[in-house]
C-alpha cells in the first residue's frame, strides 16, 4: 500500500490551483470563456502590445496556458508543463512591467507568482498524487527539467526581445512623426 504524505497533498493543491488558473486564462484566449475575448479579440490585443502576428500570438499563449495549465493540474509531463507556462507568464510580465510591481497598479506581480509556481513545480516534480507518478515518470525525468526550462527560456527571450524591438521602433516612429508636424 502506498502511503501519501503532506508533501504529496501540498503538491496536488499547488498543481491544481496553479494549473487551474492557467488553464482558465488560456480558455479566455482560445475560447472566449470566463469573460475572455477569444482568439480574434485576444489577437487584436496581442498585436496592439507588440506581439505580432497577433492571432498566432494569441493561439500560442492560449495553448501554453490552457495546455500547460491542464498538464500541471493533472501532474503530467510536469517539467514541460511548468516550463511552457512559466514562459507564457514571462511574456505577460513584460507587458505589465512598465506599471510597476503590484497587480492593483497593473503591475507584473500576478504573472510572476504564477510563473514562479509553475517553475517550482517543474523543478520539484508533481508528487505521488499525479499522472506522472502513476505512469512511472516516463514524462518526468530529471534530465527533462533543465532541458525544458532552458529551451523555454531561449524561446521566451527571442519572442520577448522581438516584441520589445517592435515596441521600441513604434515609439521612435511616433516621436519622429511628432517632429514632422
Amino acid at each position: 500500500m502506498t502511503c501519501y504524505d503532506r508533501r504529496d497533498l501540498g503538491l496536488l493543491l499547488l498543481r491544481m490551483g496553479t494549473g487551474g488558473v492557467l488553464a482558465a486564462h488560456g480558455a479566455q484566449k482560445l475560447l472566449g470563456w470566463f469573460g475572455g475575448g477569444g482568439i480574434e479579440e485576444t489577437g487584436k490585443f496581442m498585436e496592439s502590445i507588440g506581439y505580432s502576428p497577433g492571432k498566432e500570438s494569441a493561439v500560442t499563449a492560449g495553448l501554453a496556458e490552457a495546455g500547460g495549465g491542464t498538464l500541471l493540474a493533472l501532474g503530467l509531463a510536469t517539467p514541460a508543463a511548468g516550463a511552457v507556462t512559466a514562459g507564457a507568464m514571462a511574456g505577460a510580465a513584460t507587458i505589465a512591467a512598465p506599471n510597476g510591481f503590484f497587480a492593483y497598479e497593473g503591475g507584473y506581480e500576478y504573472p510572476v507568482v504564477l510563473g514562479l509556481a509553475a517553475t517550482a513545480l517543474a523543478v520539484t516534480g508533481p508528487g505521488r498524487l499525479s499522472l506522472d507518478h502513476a505512469l512511472g515518470h516516463v514524462f518526468d525525468r530529471g534530465w527533462m527539467v533543465p532541458v525544458a526550462l532552458g529551451v523555454t527560456a531561449a524561446v521566451t527571450a527571442v519572442v520577448v526581445g522581438a516584441r520589445n524591438s517592435r515596441v521600441r521602433q513604434q515609439k521612435e516612429g511616433e516621436q519622429e512623426s511628432l517632429f514632422d508636424e
